[in-house]
């Protein structure tokens, strides 16, 4: 069943109105003999009919199979009404069951600008519909000129992608319909960002939703996630200031990580710096400790004909060649003018004993201790060392220019 029919004469018949749209009364059309009416959807014949039961609509002697107008449900039939009915409640002229020029859309209810002119559909969506199906007829109003709000009675997946309100049925007579779905309020109290903001869906009669969106007072908003959905635009605005503070105080705290990141790598860079500078005073006072130490020595190079140039080398491998801890002592006249080297094992935390002699005079080796290591630069003092060898001695020939190391006992010439 449907509110509108179609005449030969009178043209276009829309039962919801007092005069029909046409100025005839609901006398000439209801159980007139040999009137012959048309479905706007099919063509085929209808009927004028109403009770106290039943709304006044047009029906179809037979009902065709295809045709939407004579199948659609009570809930449906019902539905449309009352959306026409809140837009004319509103002041708008609205009419059911219009269809494009193209007749590639057909509005439930449309309704009309002061111009005269189609700028808003109120679908009352009661069967199933596919999110794309939503969104390609939403495209098809809107090449034309006109917005739309899809009604439903159930939670559908379209809802969330196109301009719509859910809906209850009046449970009995005297109730209106209700919005419980679609319309939106932002809700947020304090307006201070440790407060909780969220957009919440409030309750409302349908016709107060009809008239806030053909008056303007509700408009379409999409949210970050992509649902679509109503609300007023002092909504929108309250919702942009969050955006704004919460964007500032993110900008505010993005300048302090920038700052402290900053204070980070400065304090870094510093740090390095120091390490830099350290690590060159130690490297000039052990420069300094070597020349001190090479002046020091100068008369010992001079007298044993050493290279003072090598003797960083020479004193690397000694400490390599020991495996511990080294220092050098004095000149000992004890030990034929010899260097002594004082050795402590690195995991022990005692003083340093005695362990070696560089270059002693051979004259000194009479009566040498047996555990003294002698320590040279090269092989030729090997024979000077063998010739006044009394007792059996260590020698370890650590040669500077070559870098080769070698340990020798040498025992005393026979007589």
């Amino acid at each position: 069943m449907g509110y509108t029919a179609v005449h030969p004469v009178w043209g276009r018949l829309d039962a919801s109105l007092d005069d029909l749209g046409c100025g005839l009364a609901w006398a000439d059309v209801h159980r007139v003999k040999g009137l012959r009416l048309a479905c706007p959807e099919c063509g085929g014949r209808v009927f004028a009919r109403a009770s106290r039961q039943v709304i006044r609509h047009f029906y179809h002697q037979v009902r065709p199979r295809h045709c939407e107008l004579a199948n659609e449900s009570v809930e449906h039939h019902l539905l449309k009404l009352e959306l026409a009915m809140s837009a004319r409640a509103a002041g708008w002229r609205a009419e059911l069951e219009v269809s494009s020029e193209a007749r590639d859309w057909r509005a439930d209810v449309m309704v009309f600008d002061e111009h005269d002119r189609p700028f808003m559909a109120l679908e009352a969506q009661l069967s199933p519909m596919t999110q794309q199906e939503a969104q390609m007829r939403t495209g098809r109003y809107a090449r034309d000129g006109v917005a739309v709000c899809w009604v439903a009675l159930q939670d559908r997946p379209w809802e969330r992608v196109v301009p719509s309100l859910r809906v209850r049925l009046p449970s009995q007579r005297g109730e209106t319909w209700t919005v419980w779905h679609g319309m939106v309020r932002y809700a947020w109290e304090p307006r201070t960002l440790k407060a909780k903001a969220k957009w919440e869906h409030i309750t409302c009669p349908l016709g107060d939703a009809v008239k806030w969106v053909l008056d303007g007072r509700v408009r379409v908003h999409t949210a970050a996630n992509g649902t679509v959905w109503w609300t007023a635009p002092a909504y929108e605005d309250l919702a942009l200031v969050r955006a704004r503070m919460e964007a500032e105080a993110e900008a505010v705290k993005r300048a302090a990580a920038a700052e402290r990141r900053r204070k980070d790598a400065e304090e870094r860079a510093a740090a390095v710096a120091q390490r830099r500078r350290d690590a060159e005073r130690r490297a000039r006072e052990r420069a300094e400790e070597r020349a001190a130490e090479i002046r020091r020595l100068a008369r010992f190079f001079e007298v044993k004909g050493l290279d003072s140039a090598v003797w960083e080398t020479f004193t690397q491998m000694v400490r390599s060649a020991s495996g511990k801890a080294i220092k050098w002592g004095n000149l000992s006249p004890a030990h034929g003018d010899g260097l002594l080297v004082y050795a402590r094992p690195r995991w022990e935390s005692g003083g340093f004993d005695l362990a070696g002699v560089v270059c002693p005079d051979p004259g000194a080796l009479v009566g040498w201790p047996a555990d003294l290591t002698i320590l040279v630069p090269n092989q030729g003092w090997l024979p000077r060392i063998r010739a006044a060898a009394r007792s059996p001695l260590k020698v370890a020939v650590l040669d500077p220019v070559t870098g080769c190391s070698s340990f020798i006992r040498v025992a005393p010439a026979p007589e």
